[in-house]
């Protein structure tokens, strides 16, 4: 039985699939390693690209909001909030509460 073991292992097929298993698995270009970094840098693209899909979804609708408003005041006042902007000669005062 042990005799037939050894016989196997020793076979030159055997050892020539085995070096290539564990050449490709820890050693070539395209190793484990490799690879589950990959996934993991894809997985994050991934996310990245939901998140910006929402953020787009999210800036479309405040854009549709700004370009139905027939009322200049809408725009103004999102004009001011959002960027500071402010009309000549005016002093704009910024009051920001500390963080907890």
């Amino acid at each position: 039985m042990l005799r037939k073991i050894f016989k196997i292992a020793t076979n030159k097929y055997v050892i020539t699939g085995m070096v290539f298993v564990i050449w490709s698995a820890f050693f070539d270009q395209n190793d484990w390693f490799s690879i589950r970094d990959k996934k993991k840098e894809l997985e994050g693209v991934r996310n990245n690209i939901k998140y910006m899909n929402v953020e787009i979804a999210r800036m479309e609708a405040e854009k549709k909001t700004l370009t139905d408003s027939t009322q200049l005041k809408d725009i103004e006042t999102y004009a001011r909030e959002k960027y500071r902007m402010h009309k000549e000669n005016e002093d704009v005062y910024v009051i920001e509460n500390a963080p907890k």
